[in-house]
């Protein structure tokens, strides 16, 4: 009986063991780089596990919450907002976020998600509010600008980080959008009858500016054939009056050398007076002649030289 009795209770014992082991390694926990465990001590915050291993003691430390300190992005859903001009719209947002404090992340507000939702949609129309519909349209920028410093300063108690907020979409009423969609096409079209009738603006300078420059040379080579013309008649008459002066000197030579061969051959004064009555003959024969015959005419000499400047003047 003893027996039995010690060996039940060394089995028990080895089951409190076990068990015990067993609770003992259960508060073994390794904390991942992106995230942060809350820990609390019978309901009370008690500290921060970071990055690394830790122990959580069995019954008494609690994992109150599991943040994720990477960044975060929420789609929230389209907000209806009224502009400055009395327009109803539909406008939704992304906001892009992280967790800078894990202890306020889980102490400062009940519900971060729906309290950035919340936020984001109550200063979306505050900001809205303030400008009209033409404005709305064009300033995303402005308004992704102004929102983010409103969300990051009002989350600063939270232990978050607003990072970036963008409008993801604009809707305005199907009406507005209509009108828009006409706008579009009154434009649209407009700037396609402005670039048609620049095209034949163009068209009629470059056709005017062909003809211009056609006349313009078109008158150029006339110029220059009246030139080439000109010069050529020129150079003609030069040459014809060159080839006149030569043959008047060549024949002014062969008198001057007949001349002289006769005053060479020693030709007697009867020979004289007969070649001087020829050319005598010989001038009397041009119509517009004049004859002056010297006094001394029985001078052979003063005959022979008033005959020959008389031809001279003949020719």
């Amino acid at each position: 009986m003893n027996a039995l009795i010690s060996t039940g209770g060394i089995v028990a014992l080895a089951i409190l063991g076990i068990a015990i082991i067993i609770i003992l390694a259960s508060g073994v926990r390794v904390v991942k780089q992106t995230d942060e465990y809350i820990i609390e001590f019978l309901g009370k915050y008690k500290t921060t596990w970071k990055t690394g291993f830790h122990y959580l003691v069995p019954f008494f430390d609690k994992i109150a919450r599991r943040v994720t300190m990477k960044e975060q992005i929420r789609d929230f859903d389209p907000q209806p907002v009224i502009t400055k001009d009395n327009v109803t719209m539909q406008i939704d947002t992304v906001v892009f976020f992280s967790v800078t404090d894990s202890k306020l992340y889980t102490y400062g507000v009940v519900n971060p998600i729906s309290a950035i939702e919340s936020l984001s949609a109550t200063t979306l129309r505050n900001i809205i509010g303030e400008l009209d519909l033409d404005e709305t349209l064009t300033s995303r920028d402005i308004i992704n600008t102004k929102m983010r410093s409103i969300l990051d300063e009002a989350t600063d108690p939270w232990g978050i980080k607003v990072n970036r907020v963008e409008v993801k979409n604009i809707l305005p009423p199907k009406d507005i959008r209509e009108a828009m969609e006409r706008q579009m096409r009154a434009e649209r079209e407009k700037r396609e009858k402005i670039l048609l009738a620049e095209g034949e603006r163009q068209s009629n300078i470059l056709r005017a500016e062909g003809e211009k420059q056609s006349q313009i040379l078109k008158a150029e080579g006339e110029k220059q054939s009246l030139i080439l013309k000109a010069e050529a008649e020129k150079e003609a008459r030069i040459q014809v009056a060159e080839g006149e002066a030569r043959a008047i000197i060549a024949k002014r030579e062969a008198e001057a050398k007949g001349l002289d061969l006769l005053k060479k051959v020693g030709v007697d004064q009867k020979v004289l007076t007969l070649k001087s009555f020829e050319a005598l003959e010989k001038v009397a024969d041009g119509k517009a002649t004049k004859l002056i015959v010297p006094s001394n005419l029985q001078d052979v000499t003063s005959l022979t030289s008033a005959i020959v400047e008389a031809a001279k003047k003949n020719d």
